[in-house]
C-alpha cells in the first residue's frame, strides 16, 4: 500500500492465500486486507470480476482454499476515515443488547438503523460496535437485517466463530422467525416457495419473483386477526428457510398480503392511514433466532418494540381466526 496526504493506493497484486485465511469468505478477507476500502467498493470489484481466484471469477460467498492464487486489481481511494458514531446512537444500541459472551453479541436492532454503513449511510450497528464496544477485537456481522426491520441481529467475535456461524446459515441449520402485520386475511398457514431476483424498476432497486432468480422459502402462520378500517389485518409469524433480500416483504406481496408500513412493496394509501394511527414504520420484527454452536443449541428472542406493541394493542381483535 502507498499512502500520501490525499490518496491511499493498493497496486495490482498476486498472492497465495495465507494459512490463516483458509476457510474465510473472500469478501471478508478483502475487507481486512484492503484497510480503509469501503465495503461497497469491495463488492463492486467482486461483482465486476476484477478479483480473480485461480484465474476465474468468484462470488462474495466463496470460501478461500489452501493454495488459491489471488489476483487483486489496483484500488485507489481518498482517505476519509471511519465516520464517528455519535455517543447517543451507541447508547441506544447498548440498551438493546440481548446477550454477550466471548464469542457472540446479540442485539435487538432498532428500526431505522442500518446493520452496516453503505451508500448514503455513514454508519450502522457494525461500526457503532467497533468504535464503542469492541475492546480492540473486531466484531463482524453474521447476517443482515433490512434497515427498516427491528429485532435479533447476530455479531461474531473473531473469524473462527464467524466462519462456523456462516456455515450454519448456509447449511440451513439456523432457525429464524419474524413477526409481520399483513394487510389482508391469512386464513391458514401458507408456504411460499418462489425464487427471487434483484432488479431495477424505474431506477429503483427492487426484488421481484422470478423463476430464474435464487430459491427462497418462507412459511406464514396466522396468529391473530384484526378488523381495521374496511380491511382485515393478520399478525403472522414468518419462518424463513433462506435469507434473500426483502424475502418476507416480496413473498407477502405475492400472497396478496403486503406488509403494513412497507413503502416499497406495500399499499401507499393504507400506509398513510396507518401513519395517521401511529404506525410510522414497517411492521416487521425479527422475533427469534436459534442456531448450533460448539455442541449447544442457542436461542434468543427480541421483544416487540413499543411502537409496534402499541399499534397492535389499539386494534380490536377478531374473535375467530
Amino acid at each position: 500500500m502507498t499512502q500520501t496526504d490525499s490518496t491511499i493506493f493498493y497496486p495490482t497484486q498476486k498472492l497465495t492465500v495465507p494459512d490463516e485465511a483458509v476457510g474465510q469468505r473472500i469478501d471478508n478477507f478483502l475487507m481486512g486486507y484492503w484497510k480503509g476500502v469501503p465495503r461497497s467498493r469491495v463488492y463492486r470489484v467482486l461483482r465486476k470480476g476484477e478479483v480473480r481466484v485461480n484465474g476465474g471469477r468468484k462470488k462474495p460467498i466463496y470460501k478461500l482454499k489452501s493454495g488459491d492464487l489471488l489476483r487483486l486489481p489496483p484500488v485507489r481511494i481518498e482517505p476519509q476515515g471511519e465516520t464517528e458514531v455519535p455517543a447517543g446512537a451507541w447508547r441506544e444500541i447498548a440498551q438493546r443488547i440481548l446477550f454477550e459472551d466471548e464469542r457472540l453479541l446479540v442485539i435487538n436492532k432498532p428500526s431505522g438503523m442500518a446493520a452496516h454503513a453503505g451508500s448514503g449511510v455513514p454508519f450502522g450497528i457494525a461500526e457503532a460496535v467497533h468504535q464503542h464496544h469492541c475492546d480492540g477485537k473486531r466484531t463482524e456481522l453474521v447476517h443482515r437485517l433490512d434497515r427498516e426491520t427491528s429485532g435479533c441481529l447476530l455479531l461474531a467475535k473473531g473469524r473462527s466463530v464467524l466462519n462456523v456461524l456462516q456455515d450454519s446459515f448456509r447449511q440451513r441449520e439456523t432457525h429464524k422467525q419474524y413477526l409481520a402485520l399483513l394487510v389482508g386475511d391469512l386464513k391458514g398457514s401458507r408456504r411460499v416457495d418462489l425464487a427471487l431476483q434483484k432488479t431495477k424498476l424505474s431506477g429503483e432497486a427492487m426484488v421481484v419473483v422470478d423463476e430464474a432468480g435464487k430459491s427462497a422459502l418462507s412459511d406464514f402462520e396466522p396468529l391473530a386477526h384484526y378488523p381495521w378500517n374496511d380491511r382485515t389485518l393478520t399478525l403472522a409469524r414468518v419462518t424463513i428457510h433462506t435469507g434473500r433480500t426483502h424475502q418476507i416483504r416480496v413473498h407477502a406481496r405475492a400472497l396478496g398480503l403486503p406488509l403494513l408500513g412497507d413503502d416499497k412493496y406495500g399499499d401507499e394509501r393504507l400506509n398513510r392511514d396507518a401513519k395517521r394511527q401511529g404506525l410510522k414504520r414497517l411492521f416487521l420484527h425479527a422475533e427469534s433466532i436459534r442456531f448450533p454452536l460448539e455442541g449447544q443449541t442457542l436461542y434468543f428472542e427480541a421483544p416487540l418494540d413499543a411502537d409496534l406493541e402499541q399499534f397492535i394493542n389499539a386494534l380490536p381483535m377478531r374473535e375467530t381466526p
